[in-house]
């Protein structure tokens, strides 16, 4: 009798057959679909093969889309095979039958999407129960981890309720895909093809997908409603730094509606007027009032899980999140880093406990030799399990990203930006052994000196410095720029430590800085995914904050590819040099479709607490039957708010708002030439009047 080992991917299958003592693996089953030793048979999947029916499967009269046959909420869902796959799903089955396989060690991805991929496959083929079916689940692809994957692997049966969880949300995308993509589209496509002068227009909308674009056109209105706001802040300038006044209590301006914060004015008048009450008696002197010294530890920051990779390679290397997971996951397929897919940002007890095989490997990294080194040789990792990179709680499926510290031959095959990724995940990683950084902080508090007995009111001005004593991490991590502009002059620093309570400084010039508020900044692709990852933080309601706390939208497998699935249906528009992401026209009007239909899609609380309710299932809290209950009763009631609308109002007109600032960025360059040369004016005019014409329609 001999066991079968199925994987996700043919490189995954060929590392298992190396694990397994298979000569020739790299090149082996290239032809068959599979490789077969004495005791062994290893073969894969290509992805996914099976998939959801659509509805003409069911009926062939669904496939004309209409109001009648919506919504569409079957009692049994159909799968059939994806016809590109079909050989090697022929394959598989056929293997998964034969009578001499005893036992099925399922080695597909370890998480819900590749729970996802086997089910499938063994619902489609047939498998009985007659075969024992064992789940692997690995961390990553050396052939340690794989050995012991496949030593501890448990009954397939203890991984239902995840299975359960992966068919309900592939379910759930599937029913409010086809309905209310069908209900929008019929109510109002031919509306917006006209308006737009399209040849044709499919309003798409998903659970997740749209809720994204929800956060990216909010953002953006967000950002063309703002309006600046300007303060003007008093500096004085001694010998060698400089303090700003702030109001504090019984100062002159003490609560004056004149402030614009306590620290600046709304108008620039004002202060000049304070700069003139503080130099109507010279030599004007700032007493030290207060010096506050403290020292202050900047501890390493959390490990990498997806989404933070995913975001600073966006803010670093200006590559999208779906580059960024290609290339972990190659770094992964080649032994370099752990399992790419995660949430985490911790590692677990047990992997604690045999981390100095990962740092011992790091030697042989040339960037890092030294430090790993040095790690090695004062014991700094012997501690790690009791520190707060080390939690049991906060993991669901897999620890955070880290080297594996094996396979360091393969970066001489990865590209450049490749290696850098290797590089800051490696560094992460190490900074965790290394001290924290070390700042001396100093904050002074000055009053001025009042000679005038009439005039007792009391002027504060604050000044604070910071610099780095001792760089700590920071030696492997780099500092950034706050770091490095913090450097203060021995001079300077010796004035400072020399101050003391009660001593007269002379002030050179008071000055007035002008300041002026700034708009919240676009998405970029990286602060997507973040903000994605981070969704119950949008909410503003506290309580239903807390209940769904560390819900995101989406997960770690999926948001790279719904940012790209909104760019491919040109809902948003993304900066391959800034990765700065924008919605387009289009998007902001599917938008507007949504917000006055079925709102709850554009919210970030519905859509974290329906991924909450899935881990929910997974953690076998909340019974698939009632999520299905739920779920089903969400799309058909909205399917139907849908189809009930009545078109009493045009929402061409709710479209007409948004219009002007797409139709001036078409024309931005010529007008800009135009007022070089001091023409265009009127034209402006009638613009700006015509906008406040549209505005005013819109409101009514």
């Amino acid at each position: 009798m001999k066991n079968l080992y199925i994987a996700e991917k043919p490189s995954v299958a060929r590392e298992f057959a190396k694990a397994l003592g298979v000569k020739g693996a790299d090149s082996a089953g290239a032809k068959t679909g599979f490789i077969e030793t004495e005791d062994s048979i290893v073969t894969w999947c290509v992805g996914h093969l099976v998939t959801m029916s659509y509805p003409d499967a069911y009926n062939p009269e669904l496939k004309r889309w209409s109001m009648d046959t919506i919504p569409f909420v079957p009692d049994e869902f159909k799968y059939e095979i994806i016809p590109a796959a079909g050989n090697q799903f022929n394959v598989v089955k056929r293997l998964l039958n034969r009578e001499d396989v005893e036992c099925i060690y399922v080695c597909t991805d370890s998480g819900r999407e590749g729970e996802y991929i086997y089910r499938l496959v063994d619902q489609m083929a047939n498998v009985g129960d007659n075969k024992t079916k064992k789940r692997v689940w690995i961390d990553s692809q050396t052939e340690e981890e794989i050995l012991r994957g496949i030593r501890e692997a448990k009954e397939l049966s203890e991984y239902d309720s995840l299975s359960d969880s992966a068919y309900l949300r592939a379910k759930e995308d599937y029913l409010m895909g086809i309905n209310f993509s069908r209900a929008l589209t019929l109510k109002y496509s031919y509306t917006v093809k006209n308006y737009l002068k399209l040849d044709k227009c499919v309003i798409a909308v998903g659970r997740v997908m749209t809720c994204v674009l929800g956060m990216i056109v909010k953002r953006e209105r967000e950002i063309r409603e703002f309006v600046p706001t300007p303060f003007y802040r008093v500096v004085a300038q001694l010998d060698g730094l400089e303090a700003e006044w702030k109001s504090v209590e019984e100062s002159t301006y003490d609560k004056s509606p004149l402030l614009y914060k306590e620290n600046g004015f709304k108008k620039e008048e004002s202060a000049k007027e304070l700069i003139e009450l503080l130099t109507k008696n010279s030599p004007v002197c700032l007493i030290v009032e207060k010096v506050e010294k403290k020292t202050e530890k900047k501890a390493p920051p959390m490990l990498y899980n997806l989404a933070e990779l995913q975001n600073d390679c966006s803010a670093m290397f200006k590559i999208s999140p779906t580059d960024t997971l290609n290339i972990v996951q190659e770094l992964y397929e080649k032994k370099l880093v752990t399992y790419p897919r995660t949430d985490a940002r911790v590692l677990s007890t047990a992997v604690s406990k045999e981390i100095h095989k990962n740092i011992g490997g790091l030697r042989k990294y040339a960037p890092l030799s030294a430090f790993a080194d040095n790690i090695m040789n004062q014991g700094g990792y012997k501690g790690i399990a009791k520190s707060k990179y080390v939690n049991d709680k906060q993991i669901t499926d897999h620890y955070a990203i880290i080297p594996t510290g094996q396979g360091l031959g393969a970066l001489n095959s990865v590209s450049e930006t490749a290696k850098k990724v290797y590089d800051i995940i490696a560094r992460r990683f190490l900074s965790i052994f290394y001290p924290a950084a070390v700042y001396e902080k100093m904050a002074l508090v000055l009053t001025r000196a009042i000679t005038d007995e009439k005039d007792k009111k009391p002027e504060h001005f604050f000044s604070n410095f910071k610099r780095l004593v001792s760089p700590g991490y920071l030696q492997i991590a780099g500092t950034g720029k706050k770091d490095s502009e913090e450097k203060l002059t021995p001079a300077v620093m010796d004035m400072l430590n020399g101050l003391k309570k009660g001593q007269q400084l002379s002030v050179k010039e008071f000055n007035v800085k002008e300041g002026e508020t700034t708009p919240p900044k676009r998405y970029s692709s990286g602060t997507l995914i973040l903000a994605m990852e981070n969704a119950g933080q949008l909410i503003e309601d506290e309580e239903l904050r807390s209940q769904i706390k560390g819900s995101g939208i989406g997960t770690s497998a999926t948001r790279d590819s719904i940012i790209t699935k909104l760019v491919t249906n040109k809902y948003i528009a993304l900066n391959k040099k800034t990765q700065i992401v924008t919605p387009t026209f289009l998007g902001e009007i599917i938008y507007d479709v949504v917000y006055y239909s079925i709102n709850n899609l554009l919210r970030a609380e519905m859509t974290a607490s329906w991924e909450k309710g899935l881990t929910g299932v997974a953690e076998g809290t909340i019974s698939k039957e009632e999520y299905t209950e739920k779920m089903n009763s969400f799309v058909i009631k909205n399917t139907e708010l849908v189809k009930k609308l009545d078109n009493q109002y045009k929402i061409t007109t709710i479209f007409d708002m948004t219009k002007p600032y797409y139709a001036e960025k078409k024309s931005a360059k010529p007008r800009k030439k135009a007022a070089e040369k001091g023409e265009g004016k009127t034209e402006g005019k009638k613009a700006e009047k015509t906008a406040e014409k549209v505005t005013e329609k819109a409101g009514k």
